[in-house]
């Protein structure tokens, strides 16, 4: 006896369909091209979420250099104190510190300066 996917198939392609809401003409109403579609969007999902933290990191760094050269330190010269003062923040908490608690950065930098 042969296997019939009639309830399988039609699942298949609905879930494919439905993913592919949205897309311009044939991409959202044909399955063949949805499929292709909803393939390379995902692609794009996924190298997107590997250069969302790598674009983070390169935010933060340029951030925190800002913060040091306000305060009259280099970037690394501030990274290489804290790291020898054993101080173990995180660049996106060293950002943040930058941007919304200036004063408390600048501790931070004077405290690696005198070090």
């Amino acid at each position: 006896m042969r296997v019939k996917r009639a309830v399988n198939a039609v699942k298949k392609r609905r879930s494919i369909l439905k993913s592919a809401k949205g897309y311009r003409g044939a991409k959202s109403k044909l399955y063949r091209t949805a499929k292709q579609q909803v393939m390379r969007s995902g692609q794009y999902a996924y190298i997107g979420r590997k250069l969302k933290k790598r674009n983070f990191r390169a935010l933060w760094i340029t951030r925190i250099n800002a913060g040091c050269r306000q305060n009259g330190i280099s970037y690394s010269k501030f990274i290489a104190g804290l790291k020898s003062q054993g101080i173990d923040l995180n660049r996106k908490v060293l950002a943040d510190m930058a941007v919304r608690e200036p004063e408390a950065f600048a501790a931070l930098v004077g405290q690696v300066k005198n070090a």
